[in-house]
């Protein structure tokens, strides 16, 4: 049985982030973070400890807290996420931008593998006006999509399947995807949150380019005339992407990089 203990007992020697610690605390334990600096006095019942404690040794393990809280900002929204979906990062943030630049008023935006639907749900956000379409090969990121827009009451179409195949012959103004493009003997996939996040959504082939190269050949199918596409890939894999692009018939194609200063996004144009 523990004993008594205060809030600051608790966070002394966690042996992690200072801030990671009371985050992963207030969670568990379901106190404000506020109240959690305000009152570091305040003492914690037995269960509030043992749920920290055990969150405590999850994340010495290494699984992330995005994770451990079942949660992550994303331009502005507060999203869930689980071990079913790939945790949103703010490289990602580019095809939300791009796809808010480039979309015309009532227009229609496809987002590919969408996860936990970050990207369709950040640009439905700020585009009330536009219909959103939204595809994933798992049903169980689909499930985390849909209990994530209705939380922030945004209607999107979430659609199950491999890449375009759920969609016939439609086609889209905007058409963004976040692929799996990491290559399948990478060293840094048992590195880090990747060795937490689903494999299928990480690995792009031997190369890393495999579902790159498939999206980018489909695209033109879908995409309306002057329509534009935008994929998010792995440092060092700008000039193939964009030979993708150009082989495909896009025009216009360009890299953009993130705040590092490293190229993470190519996109393009279908002339029609």
């Amino acid at each position: 049985m523990n004993k008594a203990a205060s809030v600051a007992q608790a966070l002394a020697g966690c042996e992690i982030d200072a801030s990671e610690a009371r985050l992963l605390l207030a969670h568990t334990a379901g106190i404000a973070r506020t109240a959690l600096i305000a009152h570091p006095e305040a003492v914690l019942t037995g269960a509030q400890q043992t749920a920290f404690r055990a969150a405590l040794e999850r994340r010495r393990a290494g699984e992330p807290i995005a994770y451990l809280l079942g949660e992550r900002g994303f331009h502005a929204l507060v999203l869930k996420v689980t071990p079913d979906v790939l945790i949103p990062r703010p490289e990602t943030e580019l095809l939300v931008e791009f796809a808010l630049e480039h979309l015309p008023q009532g227009g229609a935006l496809l987002d590919l593998g969408t996860g936990s639907g970050a990207i369709a749900l950040a640009v439905k956000h700020q585009r009330p006006d536009i219909d959103v379409a939204a595809v994933d090969r798992s049903r169980a990121a689909l499930s985390v999509a849909r209990s994530n827009a209705a939380d922030l009451g945004l209607e999107v179409e979430f659609l199950e399947g491999d890449w375009f195949a759920p969609l016939e012959a439609r086609r889209f103004d905007v058409v963004v995807a976040n692929p799996p493009y990491i290559a399948e003997r990478d060293r840094h996939l048992e590195e880090g949150d990747l060795r937490f996040e689903p494999r299928g959504a990480l690995v792009g082939g031997a190369d890393g380019l495999a579902d790159i190269r498939v999206i980018c050949a489909r695209a033109p199918s879908h995409l309306r005339a002057g329509g534009w596409l935008g994929v998010e890939h792995g440092q060092g894999q700008d000039a193939a992407v964009r030979d993708c692009f150009a082989r495909a018939g896009l025009e216009s194609v360009a890299s953009y990089p993130d705040l590092a200063g490293i190229a993470r996004m190519v996109v393009g144009c279908w002339p029609g």
